[in-house]
């Protein structure tokens, strides 16, 4: 086991994404997950019943009790849904978390259609949280809603992702299965240039967690000791297998195959 990867994320009772996808994730690809629970949902294939935040306060301790004795390699950032969330993991980020990679993927809306960011809150995901990213990982959506670019091709994702750099992340990957086609295409910006990854698009329902599952491997590659390239291969090779080869469970959007082999 080697790659300590901090996660501070929400949890989803269906198992599929959220926290229980990001240990599921870590521990597939051979490293260690802790966690800092940010909210509680009660959710399913069919969508988000309720959530319940968790105390600021407690977010930070959780964090703080963590990184004092286990340590953090990498920092995945998955659903902060307040203010006070955000404000709470900013400052652990800047305090006792200062140095350690910070992997964000902006979760702002589920796989259903609910809202998982507080309308009010954008502001202070920019401040506190892209200005310490070590890499962001926006879907098409959640890219359009950072940026104010409206995507339709792979142009439009590396216009988006370049003025997401500008916000502070030293890393983009704009992740494009929202955009319609037979084939699926991510697009990885840096200072190192820019990469694009294309792959076939599989034809199903059981996408749930997708995002988190990609976050997570990445942050577990990082934790590694993996360059951002080859953390992003490897992640996305995973999830390719992971939607492949999902157990079908759910009437809605159902979840992906953790448990898959991968050569490490």
């Amino acid at each position: 086991m080697k790659g300590r990867v901090l996660i501070v994320a929400g949890s989803d009772s269906g198992g599929g994404a959220g926290i229980q996808a990001d240990i599921k994730t870590v521990t597939m690809l051979g490293g260690y997950a802790a966690t800092a629970i940010t909210a509680l949902t009660a959710q399913n294939t069919q969508g988000i019943f309720a959530i319940r935040d968790v105390d600021p306060a407690f977010i930070s301790q959780q964090m703080e009790v963590v990184l004092s004795d286990i340590g953090a390699d990498t920092i995945k950032i998955g659903m902060v849904h307040t203010i006070g969330a955000i404000e709470a993991v900013g400052d652990i980020l800047d305090g006792p978390a200062e140095g350690i990679p910070v992997v964000l993927d902006p979760v702002m809306v589920a796989k259903a259609g609910a809202s998982l960011l507080e309308d009010n809150a954008s502001q202070a995901f920019r401040a506190r949280l892209l200005l310490r990213a070590s890499i962001i990982t926006p879907n098409v959506p959640e890219a359009e809603a950072l940026t104010g670019v409206t995507i339709k091709g792979v142009d439009d994702m590396i216009h988006a992702g370049e003025m997401l750099l500008t916000f502070g992340s030293q890393a983009v990957l704009v992740k494009g299965g929202h955009l319609p086609g037979g084939r699926v295409t991510d697009v990885l910006i840096s200072d190192q240039g820019v990469e694009s990854y294309e792959g076939p698009r599989i034809e199903t329902r059981h996408t749930h967690g997708t995002g988190c599952t990609l976050a997570s491997g990445i942050a577990a590659g990082l934790a590694q000791g993996l360059s951002v390239k080859q953390a992003v291969e490897r992640a996305r090779a995973y999830v390719f297998e992971a939607i492949r080869s999902a157990p079908g469970f759910g009437s809605g959007h159902g979840p992906l195959n953790h448990a898959h082999p991968i050569q490490l």
